[in-house]
C-alpha cells in the first residue's frame, strides 16, 4: 500500500532501525555517570551530537536533543523571548508557520506580549520586505519556517535573516520539513527540527542556539542537555535519529532529483486528468517530494477515504477533514481553494509505478465523490433574473460552492449571484471558485445570520 504522507511522518529509515537496535544494547546507561557503562553511553551521545550538528551546520555545543520538534520550537521561542525581554516583547511570525510556532505566539500574546503576522503571497512565500516592515525596536524574535509543511514552498530564509540581522533581531527557523534535503540557508540564530520527518524514530527533536544569542530557559533547571531539555535522554532514539539524518543526507541529492521528476508528473497530469483542480504552492522553489492540489466540488474527507480504500495514504488541509470545519490556516493565508485538498508527499524509494497507479485511481475517486454530492454539468438555462440570492445557511463545504455553480447560468452575463452562507470556508472558496471559473468576486457583507458573498457572471 503506497504511503504518500511523509511530510507528516517518514517511514523509519533502515539505518535508523539498525542504529536503534544496536544502541539499545550499548546505550541504556546514564551518560552522566563515570563508570564504564555510563562512559560508553556518553560516547554514543557525543557522537550523535557531532553528527547532528554537522548536518545542521552548527557547533556541537550549540545543539541539544529534545523530546520532539514541537518541544524544540516551544523551548526555542520561550527561551529567546525571555532572554531578550529587556529589548521588548514583540514577536514576528509568518502566517503559514507550523501550529507549534503559532501556538507559542498565542501563548506569548496571552501573557501580554505582542505578535505581528507576516502575510504570504498566493504561492505561500513571504518576502524579506514584509519582514522588514514588521520589525520594531521592541522586536525580540522573528520566526520563519524553511519550507512549508502543507504546500512545500521553500522560504527565502537567507534574505529574511539578512533584514533581521540588520535590525539586531535573532531569527528562529523551523527546519522540520527541509533538513533531510540539506542545511538551512545561512543567517539563522535558532533552529528546530524533528527526527520523524526524515525517517528517524519519533520522540526526538533538535534545538540549536547559536553562541551569542541571549537565551533564558523557562521552567526548572536541569543538568542535562545544557539545561535546555530536562529529563533523562532517550539515547537509543537519539543515536538512531543522528544516524538516519546522516544517511538521508548522503542520499539527498540523488533522491531529490528522482522524486522531483515524479512530483512534476503529478503537477502536470492532475490538471489534465481531473477537471476543476488547482495545484497550489510555488511551482519551482519547493520541496522535491511534495505537491498539493485542491478539487472543486469535493468533500475532502470523502476523497481521502476513497483514496485510502484504493490503497493510497495521503493528507489534506480541507476544512471538511477537520473537526473545526475551518480550512487549513496555510491555505487560508494563501487565499487558494481549500475544498477537496490533497497533499501528496512521497517518501524516499517511491517508484514511478506507484505514482502512475495513483494518477490512474485519482480521477475516478474525485468523480465518485462529486457524483454522490450531486455535482453535474448545469443544463443550458435561460437567465431568470439580473440577480439571484441563494440561501446556503447550514450547508457545509463544498455545498455552498456547488449551489453557486448551479445558479450562475440562471443570470445573464453581467448579472450577480449572492450566496448567503454561515460556513467559514465560503470566505475562501467562493473567491477561489471565481478565479478558477473566470467570474468576478464582488466581496462580502454581513447579514443577521451568516455572510452574503456576491459574484458577477462574466461569461
Amino acid at each position: 500500500m503506497p504511503y504518500f504522507d511523509s511530510a507528516s511522518a517518514a517511514p523509519l529509515h533502515p539505518v535508523a532501525r539498525q542504529a536503534l537496535q544496536a544502541s539499545l544494547d550499548e546505550g541504556w546507561a546514564d551518560p552522566a555517570r563515570l563508570y564504564r557503562e555510563g562512559r560508553r553511553a556518553r560516547l554514543l551521545l557525543d557522537a550523535a551530537r557531532e553528527a547532528a550538528a554537522e548536518a545542521v551546520g552548527c557547533r556541537a555545543d550549540e545543539l541539544v536533543f529534545t523530546p520532539s520538534g514541537t518541544h524544540a520550537v516551544h523551548t526555542g521561542i520561550a527561551g529567546v523571548l525571555a532572554g531578550r525581554r529587556r529589548v521588548g516583547d514583540h514577536l514576528v511570525v509568518s502566517a503559514v508557520e507550523h501550529s507549534s510556532v503559532l501556538h507559542s505566539a498565542a501563548a506569548h500574546e496571552a501573557r501580554g506580549g505582542s505578535v505581528s503576522e507576516v502575510p504570504v503571497d498566493r504561492s505561500g512565500a513571504v518576502s524579506a520586505a514584509r519582514y522588514a516592515d514588521a520589525l520594531l525596536p521592541a522586536t525580540a524574535l522573528a520566526c520563519l519556517q524553511s519550507a512549508n509543511h502543507e504546500v512545500g514552498t521553500v522560504q527565502p530564509v537567507a534574505e529574511v535573516a539578512e533584514v533581521c540581522g540588520a535590525a539586531g533581531v535573532p531569527l528562529l527557523v523551523d527546519a522540520a520539513q527541509s533538513l533531510a534535503w540539506g542545511p538551512v540557508e545561512a543567517g539563522w540564530s535558532v533552529l528546530a527540527a524533528s527526527a520523524h520527518k526524515w525517517g528517524g524514530p519519533p520522540g526526538v527533536g533538535l534545538l540549536a542556539v547559536r553562541k551569542g544569542v541571549r537565551f533564558s530557559l523557562q521552567g526548572p533547571a536541569d543538568e542535562r542537555e545544557s539545561g535546555r531539555s530536562p529529563g533523562f535522554t532517550n539515547l537509543p532514539a537519539i543515536v538512531a535519529a543522528a544516524a538516519s539524518l546522516r544517511a538521508v543526507r548522503a542520499e539527498a541529492d540523488a533522491e531529490a532529483a528522482r522524486l522531483r521528476v515524479l512530483v512534476d508528473r503529478i503537477r502536470r497530469r492532475v490538471v489534465r486528468l481531473v477537471p476543476d483542480v488547482e495545484v497550489v504552492g510555488d511551482a519551482d522553489r519547493r520541496l522535491p517530494h511534495l505537491v498539493t492540489f485542491s478539487c472543486l466540488y469535493v468533500d475532502g474527507e470523502a476523497l481521502l477515504h476513497e483514496l485510502d480504500r484504493a490503497g493510497f495514504s495521503v493528507s489534506s488541509g480541507s476544512s471538511c477533514t477537520s473537526s473545526t470545519l475551518t480550512p487549513s490556516h496555510v491555505l487560508r493565508a494563501m487565499g487558494v481553494l481549500s475544498e477537496g485538498n490533497v497533499r501528496v508527499s512521497l517518501p524516499p524509494g517511491t517508484s514511478a509505478e506507484e505514482v502512475n497507479a495513483f494518477l490512474e485511481v485519482l480521477p475516478g475517486a474525485v468523480s465518485g465523490v462529486r457524483e454522490r454530492l450531486g455535482v453535474t454539468e448545469p443544463p443550458a438555462a435561460v437567465p431568470e433574473a439580473d440577480s439571484l440570492e441563494l440561501d446556503a445557511l447550514g450547508l457545509r463545504c463544498p455545498q455552498p460552492v456547488i449551489e453557486l455553480a448551479r445558479a450562475i447560468a440562471r443570470v445573464p452575463v453581467g448579472g450577480t449571484v449572492t450566496v448567503l452562507s454561515d460556513d467559514e470556508v465560503a470566505r475562501l472558496d467562493i473567491p477561489a471558485w471565481c478565479a478558477m471559473r473566470g467570474h468576478d468576486y464582488l466581496g462580502e457583507s454581513p447579514r443577521p445570520t451568516g455572510t452574503a458573498y456576491t459574484v458577477r457572471r462574466l461569461s
